[in-house]
């Protein structure tokens, strides 16, 4: 099992880097998160990885931290989802978000990420809800933070206003638990507008 790589970055496709590694190149399938930290070419860098053998194939997955390649590991785990699919969810949201989108059930932001349907996002929510809040999230007071929306009706208003317009129910929730909770809903919504994006 290859557990890490360090070398330098030798090209970048859409969803893969090479590293080369003592003269010897590693193709790591990694996620857009992953591949917007890299260096420049030429430059060294370190990507934990993870060895997926299948009959056909050997795959190396690479990732910029401990959390992403965690938070890998519980999709893979998921009935339905493939180190592929849980990589699309990666690139399409960071795991602070998937944390989010889990624990508001918000199961368009999960289904957002290509090649991701309503039964497998369905079935992400259901096996991590008990299990993301183990990991070291960044955004961990957001956590908490969706649940206590439900104490304000005016934020509670908000949150199903922007749903409406379009916004999944984690950016929504996000942005909605920083507006201050002694404004109106009105004020909420344009605060919220404001900041959605950011």
């Amino acid at each position: 099992m290859i557990y890490s790589v360090k070398g330098k970055v030798i090209t970048t496709e859409p969803n893969a880097a090479v590293i080369e590694v003592g003269g010897v190149g590693f193709k790591c399938i990694c996620s857009s998160r992953t591949l917007a930290a890299l260096p420049d070419k030429e430059k060294e860098t370190f990507l934990l990885t993870y060895m997926n053998v299948r009959e056909d194939a050997i795959e190396l997955f690479g990732f910029c931290d401990q959390t992403e390649l965690d938070c890998f590991k519980l999709l893979i785990g998921v009935k339905g989802v493939g180190p592929k699919a849980a990589m699309s969810i990666l690139s399409t949201l960071t795991p602070d978000r998937l944390a989010l989108a889990v624990a508001s059930k918000d199961f368009k932001a999960i289904q957002s990420a290509p090649g991701i349907g309503k039964k497998s996002a369905e079935m992400v929510v259901l096996e991590l809800k008990d299990k993301l809040g183990s990991l070291e999230i960044a955004d961990v007071p957001e956590l908490e933070q969706v649940s206590a929306t439900h104490h304000s009706s005016a934020k509670k208003d908000a949150i199903e206003a922007l749903v409406s317009l379009g916004y999944s129910q984690s950016d929504a929730s996000r942005i909605v638990s920083k507006a201050d909770a002694s404004l109106s809903t009105e004020d909420i919504i344009k605060y919220a507008l404001t900041n959605l994006g950011l």
